[in-house]
């Protein structure tokens, strides 16, 4: 569907003409208000919670036309026309979109709801508007003659119908055969010479002006629908005006993602399951004497026969070992070994020590335990090891996590100690934190923390990236991992970075204000970064 940002970039690229009439911009076939809504975000909108506000169509308009204007002069001028200007922070970067400079922007709004344009008809060459004003115009007296004309018409009609029959007489009683022969003969040579007429509206004088009326109405017509308005097509009738699609489809969309993640809704109190029935069994007990059951005693004396048999005892919970070996060695405080429930020690051959497991057997138990381990999706981000790079494990939490460069000469003044591997929390939106894991040693990574690696910090040497996966080649490292490049603005670009594809982040050794906006480049190229290659990982 075409939305008005985009027709405006078109036709201004093109130089082609944008009409304005009636309150409605015109591009060719479609039509919109002049304070219709664009998808083009406003500075500071939508961030932090902040409502989106979107510029409109004649905002957008308007700069276009006073593009030569100072910027205090234009936001004087459009203000006295009651025209939204434009924020001086989106100036630049969108007339750059608009003069087709570039070919996206950050803050264009894709998921924004779009109105439906009003489609127009346009007349056909041939009727142009200098056509229809120089053809002739009908008064009412001639529409009126036109209509006596066609009266007279049809009652001359009805009195030719209205014939006396008894006045009829037969053709052969008043022409002889060779005459009506003759006539006929007539008649076939002159029927294929001649062109079959079925009306008499030259002799009434009808003609001409039958002609003229039509090509009046014919005009009239193309008038009326050349101002018609399309309200609807096959496209737009499929659009729903009661769902908005960032309103309903996103929120669900959202939804699913915060419930993958683990924090949706807020988890309920765990219910409390009945415990099965626990099957109590009775104790083996040893047989003492009963004054009451004197015959169940004497008859389990001599059913063993005299032997220390306990006919009401079990071997539940008892290895094969304590069985055979009787209660004796137990009471020795011999050392059980309950073997039969290892496998790979039941397997082993005959003489050959029980606590010894063959490697292999080991390594596949290992191997099996570390595939049942659920896989991390934390994010991974490689900073330079080297003391003479601007970001170190000692400043890495100040920049990335609290947006505010520090030097690491003032966090090592500070007393601060350098840890191997730092764990930072990203504030997002809605009071929602990511956690990010930072690290300066990437050869202690496993081939499954390599698909979790989303950026790294560049210093320039090639050396950096010895020992790497993909045979340390900075380009094809730099098209699996985006690459930044942090330095202070003063100072001159390293040959090799402005080679690479790399996203350079300048801050400044005194303006400390400015590394929020610096820092925030650097968020906004990982989320892109991630979307399209990671989109996996939690971020």
């Amino acid at each position: 569907m075409a939305d008005p940002l985009s027709l405006l970039r078109q036709y201004n690229i093109n130089k082609k003409e944008i009409i304005e009439r009636d309150g409605q911009i015109i591009f060719g076939e479609f039509s919109w208000p002049k304070n219709v809504k664009t998808n083009y975000l406003k500075y500071g909108s939508g961030k932090k919670g902040a409502p989106k506000e979107y510029y409109t169509l004649e905002c957008l308009l308007y700069i276009l036309k006073n593009v030569a204007l100072q910027h205090s002069v234009y936001v004087r001028q459009a203000a006295a026309e009651d025209i939204p200007a434009v924020n001086r922070p989106d100036r630049k970067e969108l007339l750059q979109y608009l003069n087709g400079e570039t070919n996206t922007c950050a803050s264009i709004d894709k998921s924004a709801p779009l109105e439906i344009p009003t489609q127009i008809k346009r007349p056909a060459e041939s009727d142009s508007l200098e056509t229809l004003a120089k053809k002739a115009r009908y008064e009412d007296t001639q529409v009126q003659k036109v209509k006596e004309q066609l009266a007279a018409r049809l009652d001359v009609n009805k009195k030719e119908a209205s014939v006396n029959i008894d006045n009829i007489k037969s053709l052969s009683e008043t022409m002889s055969v060779e005459k009506i022969a003759a006539i006929k003969a007539k008649r076939l040579a002159n029927k294929k010479v001649t062109i079959k007429r079925t009306d008499n509206d030259d002799t009434m004088g009808v003609g001409p002006d039958l002609r003229a009326i039509l090509d009046f109405d014919v005009d009239s017509t193309k008038d009326i629908i050349s101002r018609e308005r399309q309200w609807r097509t096959r496209t737009t009738i499929l659009q729903s005006n009661g769902k908005i699609f960032a309103k309903n489809i996103l929120a669900i969309l959202q939804g699913i993602k915060n419930r993958e993640e683990g924090r949706g809704r807020p988890q309920a109190p765990a219910i409390k399951l009945p415990e099965p029935p626990r099957v109590i069994r009775p104790q083996p007990q040893p047989a003492q004497y009963n004054r009451y059951d004197q015959e169940r005693f004497n008859r389990q004396k001599e059913e063993t026969e005299g032997f220390k048999i306990d006919t009401m005892g079990t071997y539940h919970g008892m290895s094969l070992k304590s069985v055979t070996e009787g209660s004796g060695a137990q009471k020795k405080g011999q050392p059980q070994n309950n073997n039969n429930n290892n496998p790979i020690s039941a397997n082993l051959p005959p003489g050959r020590p029980k606590d010894m497991v063959p490697s292999a057997q080991a390594r596949m138990i290992s191997q099996s335990s570390s595939n049942n381990k659920r896989q991390s999706k934390t994010p991974i981000i490689i900073i330079p090891a080297a003391t003479t790079s601007l970001i170190t494990m000692y400043n890495a939490r100040d920049i990335l996590q609290d947006l505010k460069f520090v030097t690491s000469e003032e966090k090592k003044s500070r007393g601060c100690a350098r840890e191997n591997e730092v764990l930072i929390q990203r504030q997002k939106s809605a009071g929602m934190t990511v956690p990010y894991r930072v690290i300066d040693n990437p050869t202690k990574l496993t081939a499954q923390d390599w698909n979790r690696v989303v950026g790294v910090f560049v210093m320039g040497p090639a050396w950096q990236f010895k020992g790497w996966p993909w045979d340390g080649n900075p380009v094809e490292i730099f098209s699996k991992v985006a690459a930044f490049h942090l330095r202070y603005d003063e100072m001159k670009l390293d040959a090799n970075v402005a080679r690479w594809a790399v996203t350079v982040l300048n801050v400044s050794r005194t303006k400390r204000h400015l590394d929020k906006a610096s820092i925030m480049v650097f968020w906004e190229k990982l989320d892109l970064y991630m979307t399209k290659y990671k989109p996996d990982l939690r971020f």
